[in-house]
């Protein structure tokens, strides 16, 4: 019988890249979510019944447990930018990063990936890297043999980094920024994939693995690039750090008093966590232990951003027609 992995957040952002590629390699793949009827993207990643979405809350031993019954491994993907609420950074990176650790080595699962993050920290400023570092020593406490991989900011078709800021552009002339010297190793998602298909397969030494991508680029770099590629000419604007959170404090009083209608742009925690440069520490094992040649930017982010161009899919005809003219 084929080998069976639970993904946690399969149906997410990096998770789908995962099942996809679980899929692909013959395995079995439970997808576990909390909402199965919007994860139905995911079942064509293989053959009828290999894929299956399944309800789960990662806030729940019972519901943990259930989907893991029988799997030969498991990942977590499971994250979140909530500070509040129930499914807050501490219920889900941490005590649910945790609880995922503990009922694997209960299970007699035979190997773990855990998606953490670059700057995890039980002692950070930030409340967000501070669950993932303490999600991660759980982890370890309970799984000892874990592969856990941080990766840098990641990109790819459904990202919500390029694809945002891409997208901020056709509002007006200037493209504001907090941090705009902050400096980032962006991560094509697949390569964090095939990372996360080593450890899966037992291909992985246990560890750490920080995950970066062959460039090291400031935040303004990285939109000086983006607009090149969506060709827009716009003035990248930073925005200083005490101006950042001052209005970061306004938005989330906002979301407060409307409860939770009007989520912030940014967080106070979020301009914490960009005062720090999100890159491979040195000496980290990262994708060159595990014979992974990381992807650039630039021969991903043409390949989705073009819609965000002024003629969109047209725009290069237009470009060769001008050049005609010429």
């Amino acid at each position: 019988m084929s080998k069976l992995v639970t993904i946690y957040g399969g149906s997410g952002f990096v998770g789908r890249y995962i099942a996809r590629r679980m899929a692909k390699a013959g395995w079995r793949v439970r997808v576990a979510v909390r909402r199965p009827n919007e994860a139905m993207h995911v079942k064509p990643y293989g053959v009828v019944g290999q894929v299956e979405p399944l309800l789960c809350n990662i806030r729940d031993d019972n519901s943990v447990r259930a989907v893991m019954q029988g799997a030969d491994a498991v990942v977590n993907c499971v994250g979140t930018f909530d500070r509040k609420g129930r499914n807050n950074f501490d219920a889900v990176q941490h005590e649910g990063a945790e609880r995922v650790a503990r009922i694997a080595a209960e299970e007699g699962v035979s190997h773990l990936v855990h998606l953490s993050a670059i700057g995890a920290d039980s002692g950070s400023d930030s409340l967000y890297a501070q669950s993932k570092g303490l999600g991660e020593e759980g982890i370890l406490q309970h799984f000892p043999g874990a592969v856990i991989l941080r990766p840098s900011v990641i990109f790819g078709p459904e990202d919500g980094f390029f694809n945002r800021f891409a997208s901020m552009t056709r509002l007006g002339p200037i493209l504001p920024v907090v941090g705009a010297d902050t400096r980032f190793q962006t991560v094509y998602v697949d390569d964090v994939a095939k990372a996360a298909e080593m450890g899966i397969k037992g291909d992985a030494a246990p560890g750490i693995y920080e995950l970066g991508g062959p460039d090291v680029n400031t935040f303004r770099e990285l939109m000086q690039e983006m607009l090149g590629i969506i060709r827009r000419r716009r003035m990248v604007m930073n925005i200083p750090f005490w101006a950042a959170s001052i209005m970061a404090g306004v938005m989330e009083f906002v979301q407060t008093i409307t409860l939770g209608l009007v989520p912030p742009q940014i967080t106070r925690d979020q301009v914490k966590s960009l005062r720090v440069d999100n890159v491979v520490s040195e000496g980290a094992k990262g994708f060159a232990d595990l014979g992974i040649e990381p992807s650039a930017t630039e021969a991903v982010l043409p390949d989705y951003l073009w819609r965000f161009r002024p003629a969109g899919q047209y725009e290069a005809i237009k470009e060769s027609a001008e050049n005609l003219r010429a």
